[in-house]
């Protein structure tokens, strides 16, 4: 008796139980092996990454040359730093990637401890930047941020102590002890300092890693309750955190005053059209556009680059974001799927934030977008974690085995 059955025709085309379904065609296609491959995470990631920090370089160049010039006199000034974080930062990537996965569990503490040492530091002898007291004087003209290594030291430490949690649901004692009380500490730390942005952002990492542990959404519902409350006492605090709100709320109130960053973000969004002007055309850096390479690069990409520009830039990071959480959802150790979680939260939520903010659609916080933006203390950490993940992603089962096979194939043709 025949195993196949017959459908109406379409056409002259028989359709069997045998025909391979959608998702057969597609993991046999071309763009399904490469998906499927071992080290496909490990090479998404990767080529997302230097991708993003080239496109960051060039726009960094094209949008700091008035501001450079008005302040250093000279054009590549800051471009030439950004240049040097950028080499510093992939050093520090090539060496994390080689690393094993217990060095990070091993040295989980040792973040945490060098984190908090820094954020207290900064309270002592730190120096004030545009009205928030968050930087420490390295030498000459250099700075350290702390509250981004502090977002690093977060994820390392609460992976590793939630990966030692043995039961699959944690309970309400085993998640806010000890982690939870930590994270607040931090965030009180980051937010004396007046970093209000980064206080939200290690909150949404706490929160990436807690998701990841399986943590009950009633949970969730009580740090929202929390956190909305929270930031309304702290935008009471703040007059100038109420006129964000307001603004963003009303942008037609004060498009002169608190609007004018987000107005000038548009009218250069809107002026690139599909192409852009074209590559260091852009008239909204000449001044007119506030923080244009450091919290505001996005709009010159829009502007220069037009919308296929802007549109590649978010491309590269869902690619990025697919590759990290396809990481955390797939890996079977539990510290490298809460610290891609953690570190795929920070990347993601940060790049929304700051692309919302220039779009209008979210209150203006200050966040740099990740791995494009100017700044050294940003950026570094960023590819420090992204490093991480590279080793993680090299240590997988599969990964492992392609990297021996491969080995093995090329010592074989150097015989």
């Amino acid at each position: 008796m025949s195993t196949k059955f017959h459908i109406p025709r379409l056409g002259k085309r028989r359709v069997s139980e045998t025909d391979p379904t959608i998702a057969e065609k597609f993991d046999n296609s071309r763009i399904g092996l490469l998906l499927n491959h071992p080290l496909s995470t490990y090479y998404l990631i990767m080529g997302a990454t230097m991708l993003l920090l080239g496109l960051g370089l060039v726009m960094v160049l094209s949008a700091s040359t008035i501001e450079s010039v008005r302040i250093y006199g000279s054009a590549y000034t800051l471009v030439q730093r950004q240049a040097l974080f950028a080499v510093g930062g992939v050093v520090a990537l090539v060496l994390a990637a080689r690393t094993s996965i217990q060095f990070w569990r091993h040295t989980a503490w040792v973040f945490l401890a060098i984190a908090f040492t820094l954020l207290i530091l900064v309270l002592i002898i730190g120096v004030e930047v545009a009205g928030q007291r968050n930087w420490i004087d390295i030498f000459g003209p250099f700075r350290l941020q702390p509250s981004e290594f502090a977002k690093l030291a977060l994820i390392i430490w609460g992976a590793e102590v939630l990966s030692r949690k043995n039961r699959r649901t944690p309970t309400w004692s085993n998640v806010l002890i000890p982690v939870v009380p930590v994270a607040g500490l931090m965030m009180i730390l980051v937010l004396l300092e007046g970093d209000f942005g980064n206080t939200l952002m290690l909150a949404a990492i706490l929160c990436g890693i807690l998701f990841a542990a399986g943590v009950p959404f009633r949970l969730f519902a009580l740090f929202g309750g929390f956190g909305l409350f929270a930031v309304w006492l702290l935008t009471l605090a703040a007059p100038y955190r109420m006129e964000r709100i307001t603004t963003w709320l009303n942008p037609d109130a004060d498009r002169l005053g608190f609007g004018w960053q987000v107005t000038q973000g548009q009218y250069a969004l809107g002026t690139g059209g599909i192409w852009g002007v074209g590559l260091g055309a852009s008239r909204e850096k000449w001044g007119s556009l506030p923080e244009a390479h450091t919290d505001f690069i996005f709009p010159v990409i829009g502007e220069e680059l037009g919308l296929i520009g802007t549109f590649a830039v978010l491309t590269l990071f869902a690619l990025l974001a697919f590759a990290i959480f396809r990481l955390s959802r797939n890996s079977v150790e539990p510290f490298v799927r809460l610290a891609a979680a953690g570190v795929g939260s920070w990347i993601v939520i940060q790049a929304v934030i700051n692309i919302g903010a220039v779009l209008g659609l979210l209150p203006v916080t200050g966040v740099p977008l990740p791995l494009v933006s100017y700044g050294g203390s940003s950026l570094v950490p960023t590819l420090i974690a992204i490093g991480m993940l590279l080793a993680c992603a090299r240590n997988e089962p599969g990964a492992r085995k392609a990297l021996r096979r491969r080995a093995t194939a090329a010592a074989m043709r150097r015989r």
